[in-house]
């Protein structure tokens, strides 16, 4: 198929290069513009543009699909298809209109559960036991078009967003292929509105830990904010991230944040209900240490508060 392909994360060139390694036509890649990133805030191309780039491809990195000028360029190369990977920017209906086969997205839930942005993290943070991949239609909704292919993939009690996307990248890359070699023939379901929910997009002040909320909520938050953006709290002034506890159940003590026991390898934090004991911790500028590391040395003592 003559395809054109959008997408920017690691997710989306992965995607990219299994149809390329399938024999498809490749047309043209775009992309999101080039990111200030790291240390010197240099401009970095998405992961899509490099690996775009090390396969040859056209490459375009439009800020936006409204202009007269790219829709004049999609419309000239006449697309089979369009595919779609977490490119990041809305795809106008003069857009969607383009392709012989319409346009095709992956999606990394078992739709209609968590359309939108951040899928992934809200399953984790949910508790949720399943997800998957879900090849759809694009129509003008947010995620709501219709499913043509369905993969599911278990989420285990210790899952992270890193682990589950490098699990959904792997099948989302075979489902996308299989799918476009059965796209006319494929018959498209549309979504149910029952059980449909939101992933909103994370927030940089989601990141920091309330320790009101239950310590199960508080856990499944710090695996889902891992590796981005994390889980932040502060002791005695200090910034620290913490990337693995365990629950405990405890009866409700002492104010939520305060710290109840300390031992050589055991921080036990009180939470608005249960308790966490803090496995995996990172200080301002460190690298991420067990708390037994974390703890050498250390004159914390219990009734210190995390706030």
């Amino acid at each position: 198929m003559k395809i054109i392909f959008a997408g920017t994360p690691p997710f989306a060139a992965a995607a990219l290069a299994a149809l390329h390694a399938a024999d498809h036509q490749i047309q043209l890649v775009l992309t999101q513009p080039d990111r200030a990133a790291g240390r010197g805030l240099k401009l970095k191309p998405s992961a899509v543009a490099d690996q775009a780039a090390q396969l040859g491809l056209d490459i375009s990195k439009p800020p936006s699909l409204k202009s007269d000028d790219i829709q004049i360029l999609l419309r000239a190369l006449a697309p089979d298809v369009m595919v779609v990977a977490a490119y990041g920017l809305l795809l106008p209906q003069a857009v969607l209109d383009i392709p012989k086969y319409g346009c095709v997205n992956i999606h990394g839930s078992l739709l209609p559960r968590w359309r939108g942005a951040a899928p992934v993290q809200r399953a984790i943070e949910a508790g949720d036991t399943e997800t998957g991949i879900a090849i759809m239609e694009m129509d003008a909704g947010l995620d709501t078009g219709p499913v043509l292919l369905v993969r599911p993939c278990p989420i285990t009690s210790e899952e992270t967003s890193g682990t589950l996307f490098e699990k959904l990248t792997a099948i989302g890359s075979a489902a996308i292929v299989e799918a476009l070699q059965h796209l006319p023939t494929l018959r498209a379901q549309p979504q149910p509105d029952q059980g449909a929910t939101y992933a909103k997009k994370i927030d940089k002040s989601e990141a920091r830990v309330n320790w009101t909320l239950s310590a199960e909520v508080i856990e499944r938050r710090m695996r889902a904010f891992d590796p981005s953006p994390g889980c932040e709290t502060t002791l005695e002034g200090d910034r620290l991230k913490i990337w693995r506890a365990e629950c405990m159940v405890k009866e409700t003590g002492p104010a939520p944040g305060t710290i109840l026991e300390v031992t050589a390898d055991r921080l036990t934090v009180q939470c608005g209900e249960g308790a966490l004991n803090l496995v995996t911790v990172q200080k301002s500028g460190g690298k991420r240490l067990k708390i037994a590391e974390f703890l050498r040395g250390s004159t914390i003592q219990p009734g210190w508060r995390f706030l």
